[in-house]
Parts: structure tokens; sequence; C-alpha cells
């Protein structure tokens, strides 16, 4: 079996109009939400075997917050441009070279890819994964090359907002 999460980057701040999109960091509520996020899904027994991220600041830093709760080293996170700068299809190509050792891979990414990702890959309907969502897909297969349309079965859905409301 095989795992996929995946996470969208955590609130970013717009506060700084000079920035560029790449650039843009995570505002408080960001710094925030992740933690807590990540703090949830490794209480629910769910840790990475690899870590990857797109490279924009926001979604670098999500992913370094996630990996702290993790214990999962830093230097081991990698990241991908294919995933800041291509569509579902390209991030998906990329995710089936994935070396099939890993059973876990988290994804941090960014909207519509990640959406467009999970609604192509699971059994589920999703309109939006908003900021600091997380979404556990797990997969019947051995190797990560037979990732297909809606073959995935999600295992968990949460989102801060989803968190605040049991609280």
């Amino acid at each position: 079996m095989k795992t996929l999460i995946l996470v969208r980057h955590a609130k970013s701040s717009w506060e700084n109009a000079g920035l560029t999109d790449f650039d843009r960091p995570l505002n408080e509520r960001g710094l925030k939400d992740a933690p807590q996020m990540a703090k949830l899904v490794k209480d629910k027994g769910v840790l990475p075997d690899l870590i990857i991220s797109s490279p924009a600041v926001r979604a670098i830093t999500t992913s370094r917050l996630f990996a702290k709760e993790f214990k999962y080293p830093l230097k081991s996170i990698q990241t991908n441009e294919i995933i800041y700068t291509t569509g579902p299809k390209e991030i998906l190509n990329m995710l089936s070279m994935t070396d099939d050792s890993k059973n876990c891979v988290m994804l941090f990414g960014h909207n519509p890819d990640m959406t467009a990702l999970a609604n192509y890959l699971s059994d589920e309907d999703i309109d939006n994964l908003p900021t600091a969502a997380v979404l556990c897909i797990d997969f019947y297969i051995d190797s990560w090359a037979l990732l297909t349309e809606e073959t995935g079965k999600v295992r968990f859905y949460e989102y801060p907002k989803k968190n605040l409301k049991k609280n």
C-alpha cells in the first residue's frame, strides 16, 4: 500500500505588495495553523517517509513546520519546481517516479493544482482544499508508477476551520 498526503500551504501574507508570488511568506495565522495541522496528522499515526515541497516560500515554510512536528530532518525535505510551475498531470508524473521504498509521501503545494490532483486521484469530490488542508489518500498498489485516476481511498481530510468547530 502507498499513502499520499496532499497539503496545501498554510495562509500566506499579502502585506508586502513588492514581493513576488514565489517569495510570499506565511502570515500569523499560517504560522499558527501549520503546526496544529501537523500535530493532528501525527496524532493520527501517519508519518511520511518522504516530504516533497514546492520551493515557494509559503510552501517550503509549511513543510518545515510539519517536519519539525514529525521530527523529520529538515535537510531531507526535497523541493521540486514542478509543484510550483506546472499542473496536476506533471505533478502526478513526478509522483509516479517516486522510489517504491517510500510508502508514505507528503506533498506540499498550491491550489488549484492540489485540489485538482486530489479529485483526480481520490474517491472524493472536493470543491476546494483550503489553506493548511491535509488530505490523506491510500492506494492499494505496490508501486507509485501505478497511480491512476480515482484509485485512491481517502483516509482523512482535515483543515483548520473544521477543527475549530470541533473544539
